[in-house]
């Protein structure tokens, strides 16, 4: 299938998400990746890392700025220039917003909160996730280009050990209304340590902790194992932590190598923004709490005299 994976960046750094399901395509045959914005050359050699055959830049003034329309031009040539039956792209309020409007530009089918994706009987079928998360859906598409959104955290951003892509410029023609938009600012949450999509290692607080000031027991905790801090949606409403922090249904999703989950009940509203973690670690002191049912490692106690333990142990080892 000639696939185009969508190679969304921020600064000189590509976004991980990204980056995992242009591995996932690669490993279903050949891959070609778009990278749209400042700096893009600079990183065509990393998408080659990770599979692209050949790497589409565009670092034209008109997509400098983080606004979907432009890059929906962009798109739209490199797929008829290119002949792409299949574009693919990892969620974020920017990509969600490109493959939106690739999708209606094209007239093409869009599967989004997918999963994962293979071939079966040459065709592509993609899984998604329906009621609550309980069941997998096969999906597919009647027609090309064939455009599909991944949920976040989907594939790990492993690099494949490809070799140097062909490199490709893009000389776009923009559409009135693509530039009719112009971003006057930007205002960016200050922040220390790996963002909660980004990060291999996320501690994660609900009600169990208490009282809002408790929160820094996951906090240190985090710290001390190199980790983000995430929260349940009950204690973001209540005003305990950061909506920006919130996994689950209505939140963020994740997919970290380490999940510790402190005081957390294990709702299924929680459960579907972090079930695909690679170890879930629960603390929590009532012994039938759901969240032990899918817990690789569960700790039935009070966290409030097990967590401070836990991060000086992990301290002194560190150390």
């Amino acid at each position: 299938m000639p696939t185009l994976v969508f190679l969304e960046h921020h600064g000189s750094e590509l976004q991980k998400g990204a980056l995992g399901v242009l591995a996932k395509a690669a490993s279903l045959g050949d891959v070609a990746a778009l990278i749209a914005g400042p700096g893009a050359k600079a990183l065509a050699a990393e998408a080659g890392s990770h599979g692209a055959t050949k790497v589409w830049i565009c670092e034209d003034e008109g997509v400098a700025q983080p606004v979907p329309q432009p890059r929906v031009d962009v798109l739209a040539q490199v797929v008829e220039e290119g002949g792409y039956d299949t574009v693919l792209f990892a969620n974020s309020v920017l990509a969600a917003d490109v493959a939106a409007g690739l999708a209606a530009r094209l007239d093409a089918g869009l599967n989004w909160d997918l999963t994962d994706l293979e071939q079966r009987d040459g065709e592509i079928i993609g899984k998604r996730p329906a009621l609550q998360d309980s069941v997998y859906a096969d999906v597919g598409w009647t027609g090309t280009p064939r455009l599909a959104l991944f949920r976040a955290g989907s594939f790990d951003a492993t690099p494949t050990g490809g070799g140097d892509p062909e490199v490709a410029q893009v000389s776009p023609s923009y559409a009135a209304h693509s530039t009719a938009v112009t971003l006057v600012g930007q205002d960016a949450e200050e922040s220390s340590g790996p963002s909660i999509e980004d990060a291999d290692v996320i501690v994660a607080g609900g009600r169990g902790l208490g009282e809002p000031e408790n929160f820094a027991l996951a906090e240190e905790l985090a710290k001390a194992l190199g980790g983000a801090v995430g929260a349940t949606r009950a204690v973001v409403d209540a005003g305990w932590y950061p909506y920006s922090a919130q996994i689950g249904q209505t939140g963020k999703m994740v997919s970290p190598k380490l999940y510790v989950a402190l005081g957390i009940s294990g709702a299924i509203q929680h459960k579907v923004g972090m079930q695909s973690s690679g170890t879930i670690v629960a603390i929590n002191k009532d012994p039938n709490a759901p969240i032990f049912e899918f817990s690789d490692l569960g700790v039935v106690g009070d966290l409030h005299e097990i967590v401070p333990k836990l991060t000086e142990l992990i301290r002194t080892r560190s150390a």
